[in-house]
């Protein structure tokens, strides 16, 4: 049975109950500061750290628990005679049990006008080295750092069942827990200091859920959550209805919050695979739905519907009409609610659609190793765009070659997209080469393609998109440029009466 516990926590939930139990075990509990006050408080007898090192806790505590009697009561391996040995000579006494939970340093840089003097000070340096300590020697030290454990470990301890696999097991908790915890500080510190692609790159994510299987049944999958992020995410989205999310259902859904995320007015993102079948842009919801929809009602059976207002009755009759795996909106009306939840399978999220933040690093991981990029937050006004034609394009012709600009940003490439009015009639998505993603938007888009114009997320290595455009009936095309053969293209429009303009950026998606 263990003797001694060093109790440290700055979370005390549940603190007193599971000191309780360790003194009613016979357990000496050493503490400190606002831990040892609670201990106390409880009637629970304690020793503050100063009678164990013989030093007062200095410079507002952030010295108290750095001192050999206490490390080496941590690190001395039982084992060893002559670690004991030197315990002995030292008069250091073993310290069984460390109970330590650390600075609120995430809780911290989460405050409204934070300073960076209060941030510096919740970075931990004690508890970390005690947490460290134990964990190194989990043969003979039981370390706790999560109160969701406190009431196995008492179990554990009036059963003589700690045996070494499940010290082994908490310790892996810890160093999992300190690596998450100095992640969040250095990524502090390179944000602040510039350093976005350092020579170390440390990513820390936080588990929402264990899934139910990956891409496919046979593989396992977790959805983990970035402790800081500020954008919009599906981890912080209220489900009111449904069973639980897939894997591919969260991979599908963020795709439709990210392109979402570039219209202002109200407006309904329809996607499949990861790719938008239809997107609508209207003067109130449902109007946007109605346009999202009637842009490809086949591919939208079985997808996901993002909107970024609140549901009401009349666009949630709509909705109900089809087979949809997820419906995400900033708000339900409660006549929504009673329509949607009438499908049993239907998984409705609810989701404050605040802006994204500018830049956050996307990783890709590849067969040992990790490609990061800034998302592609590159966007273009009317002013940056380069008339290539002889004819400009026109009022209406420049708001749908913005629109479509901003939705084939989101097809995989290659990348084709016709819009018309608001609305996507054509999308041709993932195709080894231009001109197949072309007549995939054309046949998709049918007599819609007439009149409408076209948004291609690379240059045109040759004339050949172009002459499909001009037997569709297209008539404006918003391409970056940049082809050694562009003046092939320019003269094709150029011909037929087509205005082109060039943006300058591209946007591969793969």
């Amino acid at each position: 049975m263990p003797k001694r516990a060093l109790i440290s926590v700055s979370n005390k939930e549940n603190i007193e109950e599971f000191a309780k139990g360790l003194s009613e075990l016979d357990v000496e509990i050493i503490s400190t500061g606002g831990t040892l006050k609670a201990i106390k408080e409880a009637g629970i007898p304690a020793t503050p750290i100063d009678d164990v090192t013989g030093f007062p806790e200095i410079m507002d505590g952030r010295v108290k628990t750095l001192h050999p009697k206490v490390h080496g009561g941590l690190l001395g391996k039982r084992s060893n005679k002559s670690h004991i040995a030197q315990m002995e000579e030292n008069g250091i006494s073993p310290i069984d049990i460390v109970v330590v939970n650390l600075y609120p340093f995430k809780q911290t840089l989460e405050k409204e006008g934070v300073s960076e003097e209060d941030i510096i000070e919740n970075i931990d340096i004690g508890g970390p080295s005690l947490l460290r300590s134990a964990a190194k020697n989990f043969e003979d030290v039981t370390v706790v750092v999560d109160p969701a454990d406190y009431s196995d470990v008492l179990v554990g301890l009036k059963e003589n069942s700690l045996d070494t696999q499940k010290r082994k097991s908490l310790a892996a908790k810890v160093f999992r827990h300190t690596a998450n915890y100095d992640a969040m500080i250095a990524n502090y510190f390179s944000g602040q200091t510039g350093d976005e692609i350092p020579e170390n790159y440390t990513v820390t994510y936080e588990k929402v859920q264990t899934l139910r299987y990956g891409e496919n049944p046979h593989q396992d999958a977790a959805f983990y959550k970035n402790p800081l992020s500020k954008g919009m995410s599906l981890a912080d989205a209220e489900q009111l209805h449904g069973k639980e999310l897939s894997y591919n259902n969260i991979q599908d859904a963020n795709a439709a919050l990210e392109i979402l995320a570039e219209y202002k007015q109200p407006s309904a993102v329809a996607v499949k695979h990861m790719n938008p079948c239809g997107i609508g842009v209207g003067e109130n919801l449902f109007k946007a739905f109605g346009k999202a929809y009637d842009a490809d009602p086949i591919s939208i059976f079985g997808g996901i519907v993002a909107v970024n207002r609140e549901i009401e009755a009349d666009t949630a009759e709509k909705l109900s009409e089809i087979f949809l795996e997820i419906v995400i909106a900033p708000a339900f009306t409660d006549e929504a609610l009673e329509i949607l939840t009438r499908k049993k399978n239907i998984r409705l999220l609810k989701l404050d659609m605040k802006d994204e933040e500018e830049a956050y690093h996307k990783l890709t991981t590849v067969k040992g190793g990790v490609l990061i990029q800034h998302n592609d937050a590159g966007e273009v006004s009317v002013e940056d765009l380069q008339v290539a034609t002889k004819r400009k394009p026109n009022e209406q012709e420049l708001a749908d070659l913005l629109f479509a600009w901003k939705a084939v940003k989101h097809v995989k490439s290659n990348a084709i997209v016709l819009g018309k009015d608001d609305q996507t009639v054509g999308v041709g998505a993932g195709q080894m080469n231009r001109i197949g993603s072309a007549k995939i938007a054309i046949d998709q888009a049918g007599d819609k393609a007439k009149g409408a114009v076209l948004a291609s997320d690379a240059f045109f290595p040759m004339p050949d998109t172009v002459q499909a455009a001009v037997e569709a009936g297209i008539t404006a095309i918003i391409q970056p440029g940049g082809s050694k053969r562009d003046q092939d293209s320019i003269d094709v429009c150029d011909e037929h009466g087509i205005a082109m303009v060039y943006t300058g950026m591209r946007h591969f998606k793969h």
